[in-house]
């Protein structure tokens, strides 16, 4: 049985079995597009904060990416049903996953935000869900250079 060392066996790629990485090329050599792993939680920090009946103040939290369900689901809940405009509370409170140092995040503590807070999280909603990006290449039509721009803007407001 031979030893292996440094750098070789099992998740170091080394094996005959694995063939190249996911987004390379067959040969998986120079040039060849390496994919990021997918991100399904981004973090975001509240423009004011949501305050809870003790008075602390929770701005730093995190959303995860939507599934097709949890776009449906609310579309059965009765106050979406009265009230369409209800539809993004609900569906925050099912993808913010994490809100300062509350123990849970649910439809009732969406409702009980600022406005601005509601629209920056309805905006980061929009941003993570869409398709994968928010960035665009475009290119200066006075020099011709090629550069990105962020679509989304970092900040409520920004663009």
């Amino acid at each position: 049985m031979r030893r292996q060392g440094p750098g070789q066996g099992q998740g170091q790629g080394q094996g005959p079995e694995q063939g190249p990485t996911p987004g390379e090329g067959p040969a998986g050599g120079p040039g060849a597009a390496v994919r990021e792993p997918l991100r399904t939680e981004f973090e975001f920090e509240l423009p004011r904060g949501f305050v809870d009946e003790s008075g602390s103040v929770h701005r730093n939290g995190s959303m995860r990416l939507a599934t097709a369900r949890d776009e449906l689901v609310p579309l059965r809940d009765v106050r979406v049903r009265e009230n369409p405009a209800y539809l993004s509370v609900v569906l925050l409170g099912r993808v913010i996953t994490r809100l300062g140092t509350l123990a849970m995040v649910h439809d009732g503590t969406v409702e009980n935000m600022f406005a601005s807070d509601l629209a920056f999280l309805q905006d980061f909603y929009r941003r993570i869900n869409a398709e994968g990006h928010t960035r665009a290449a475009v290119s200066c039509p006075h020099c011709e250079g090629a550069f990105e721009v962020e679509l989304a803007g970092s900040r409520l407001g920004e663009s």
